[in-house]
């Protein structure tokens, strides 16, 4: 179970079918360094490993994630961050929802903390903020 684009460990999870238009499967992983999402079959995550929704958890990746549904909201928005500017439709979707799931998503971008993300943090964060 490692991220095809830089071979680290991660989380894989099921996407709920009203967010699966803004996920690149139905299983998702997101990668525990680079924070990218993938298909979890490209990740080599077998179907038992995929966590469901309501109880995914998210601490391996960091611990400003919150668990369930708003942390599949959030880690797909953390896989958007690349081309927020193509993807700000699904990256404001993806943002009600987890604050619809009781995320505090000013919280979870202030916390978030990855310097080997595949996308200047600080830049994103401050985008998402202006965003919101």
């Amino acid at each position: 179970m490692t991220c095809p684009h830089c071979d680290a460990a991660v989380v894989a999870f099921a996407v709920p079918p009203d967010l699966r238009e803004h996920a690149p499967a139905a299983e998702t992983a997101i990668c525990t360094r680079c924070l990218r999402t993938t298909p979890a079959a490209e990740a080599d995550v077998s179907a038992r490993d995929v966590a469901a929704a309501e109880s995914a958890d998210f601490a391996p990746v960091d611990s400003a994630f919150p668990s369930g549904e708003a942390g599949v909201a959030l880690a797909l928005v953390c896989g958007h961050l690349e081309s927020l500017a193509l993807e700000r439709e699904s990256v404001e979707t993806l943002i009600e929802h987890a604050e619809r799931g009781g995320a505090d998503v000013f919280a979870f971008l202030g916390r978030l903390d990855a310097a080997d993300a595949a996308f200047d943090l600080d830049r994103r964060r401050a985008a998402l903020l202006d965003l919101l």
